[in-house]
């Protein structure tokens, strides 16, 4: 199974590029010309969201440097000795749905430290993987084009974000272990 998996990673990013290519060109899409054009679209983009991402740059820092994360740490220690959960990951499920670059520094962090073969980094890989920036989406992306309403769609993504880091678990067991 490792061996397919391996394979399957190797091969799906080219296949996928290759597959986009060929299906534009097949149907007389002019690739390159629509590639850019869409890269000038995703300027103004980036000028109208710029505020919701400072505010979410300054809410994720406050909340690292404030010590509510290690607090939180320790309220939840036993029910993580509990589940035989890693504490170590507990900082990267925490972080993923706020932040993309503190999690993947925590990710990268945990792989320097444990190596990229060891369970707890196959699993940082995994949960970095199968979980997203649930809050950075809803901030950018909403605030982007004015909802204002966001209710059903931050319990639905920290939900996912739930699903995803237990999955991550259970296919970092059956695959590797």
């Amino acid at each position: 199974m490792y061996q397919w998996v391996s394979l399957l990673s190797l091969w799906a990013i080219p296949v996928m590029i290759a597959f986009v290519l060929l299906y534009g060109w097949r149907k007389k899409v002019p690739v390159y010309e629509t590639f850019v054009e869409g890269a000038k679209g995703g300027l103004g983009t980036t000028i109208r969201i710029l505020p919701h991402l400072i505010a979410m740059m300054v809410a994720v820092s406050m909340f690292r440097e404030s010590g509510a994360l290690d607090l939180l740490l320790g309220l939840i220690k036993p029910a993580l000795d509990f589940l035989h959960f890693p504490e170590e990951l507990v900082p990267l499920a925490l972080l993923r749905p706020l932040t993309g670059t503190g999690s993947l520094a925590i990710a990268t962090d945990l792989i320097a430290q444990y190596g990229p073969d060891s369970f707890i980094g196959r699993l940082a890989a995994t949960m970095q993987g199968s979980t997203d920036t649930t809050l950075y989406v809803l901030t950018v992306y909403f605030g982007a084009v004015g909802i204002r309403n966001s209710t059903y769609a931050l319990k639905v993504g920290l939900w996912s974000d739930l699903a995803g880091v237990i999955f991550s678990l259970l296919v970092v067991y059956l695959v590797f272990s």
